[in-house]
């Protein structure tokens, strides 16, 4: 089999597209494979953390030309508002729209050969290197692949359980019913029976509402989005109130189902590079998952071009992530099954800085990424 390419990237994601471009910089030829044609919304709370920030610059992607908005600030409610404390860094609020469409850009401006609109149906390692085969009968050739699909599994190379299973995530954006500008610089947690939201505010009055619900309390909702409204909003009239006159801006919610949360990769004996969600999954409320997946690429590119191996990154990875993402699986679990302990944090406001430091990619292992 013929080694046209160095790389082959399943995903055009932020991992696959950030990879793109480090390799293809590098002098690497490299082909990333995306599934869609254009620009779309995905489930995701689109809050973006300093680390993020810091890579995105690296990249070259200044966020704020793109209509990033400063975020400060943290909330957490449940019937009514129990805490909140300025973050211990700045954030920023970004579309994934807006944010994916401008990483695959630059990685095509970088020189990786970016195909759209392909499905990959298989990935099969050769004695010469690895095959993707696709669902109109293709094929993509190269050394090396790496698996950077999000939180959709390729067949034959699904993800095992995470440690916090049995959840559905939702996403829906609303036009609510009058500007606030004040509102534009916090994000807000909400717990509800069976599950929490994610509330982050845009600029133009717009609310993007991101939620965990148990799979066990959707059914008992008759599995409907607009009876899982009203169960939120019974149960919290804090954010009932957000709803108000407020208008639905997608014609259905993005939903996610079988999503593993606080699963970590920890080797890659088959050779196969896994980035993003296919290497962890932090569970949403972190405000991490775009950190993850760039610094992913990062380490990625680091050992790939070093000459290191899938294993050797995998294992490096995982020694890096192993904190950050038990300490948030183990705080969403909290959320989950006991809402009623979060009234502590009236007792303690500090609590949700140390949760949003504790749940961090640590900072010596952001360092080795830009030496």
């Amino acid at each position: 089999m013929s080694r046209e390419l160095d790389a082959l990237i399943l995903g055009g994601g932020p991992a696959g597209a950030a990879l793109g471009m480090l390799l293809a910089r590098a002098g690497r030829k490299a082909t990333i494979l995306e599934k869609t044609c254009a620009a779309h919304d995905k489930v995701c709370g689109e809050f973006l953390s300093h680390e993020a920030i810091r890579y995105l610059r690296a990249l070259g992607v200044e966020p704020e030309t793109l209509g990033a908005k400063p975020v400060d600030r943290v909330r957490l409610a449940g019937r009514a508002l129990l805490g909140q404390c300025a973050l211990p860094f700045t954030g920023i609020s970004l579309t994934r729209r807006v944010l994916d469409e401008v990483l695959l850009t630059r990685a095509q401006e970088a020189g990786a050969h970016v195909e759209r609109g392909l499905c990959v149906e298989a990935v099969e390692r050769t004695n010469s290197g690895w095959v993707a085969r696709l669902a109109n009968g293709e094929t993509r050739c190269a050394a090396t692949a790496f698996l950077a699909t999000g939180k959709h599994d390729l067949r034959g190379w699904a993800r095992p359980p995470g440690r916090q299973t049995g959840l559905v995530a939702f996403k829906m954006y609303f036009q609510l019913a009058r500007e606030d500008d004040a509102l534009v610089n916090r994000v807000e947690l909400v717990l509800f029976p069976g599950g929490y939201a994610g509330l982050l505010f845009l600029p133009g009055g717009v609310m993007n509402l991101c939620l965990l619900v148990k799979r066990a309390m959707l059914q008992s909702l008759g599995g409907r989005w607009a009876n899982v409204l009203d169960h939120i909003r019974s149960c919290s009239p804090y954010f009932s109130r957000y709803l108000d006159g407020a208008t639905a801006l997608l014609e259905k919610p993005l939903a996610l189902s079988s999503i593993p949360y606080g699963y970590l990769r920890r080797d890659a004996p088959d050779g196969l590079w896994r980035l993003g969600d296919q290497a962890a999954v932090i569970p949403s409320f972190s405000g991490d998952g775009i950190s993850i997946a760039l610094h992913s690429a990062y380490l990625a590119a680091e050992h790939c071009l070093a000459g290191g191996t899938a294993d050797e990154f995998q294992r490096n990875l995982h020694a890096q992530l192993r904190g950050p993402v038990k300490a948030a699986t183990v705080v969403s679990q909290l959320m989950v099954a006991a809402p009623s302990l979060a009234s502590g944090v009236r007792l303690w406001p500090r609590a949700l800085a140390l949760i949003t430091r504790r749940t961090r990619i640590p900072q010596a292992a952001l360092l080795t990424a830009f030496q």
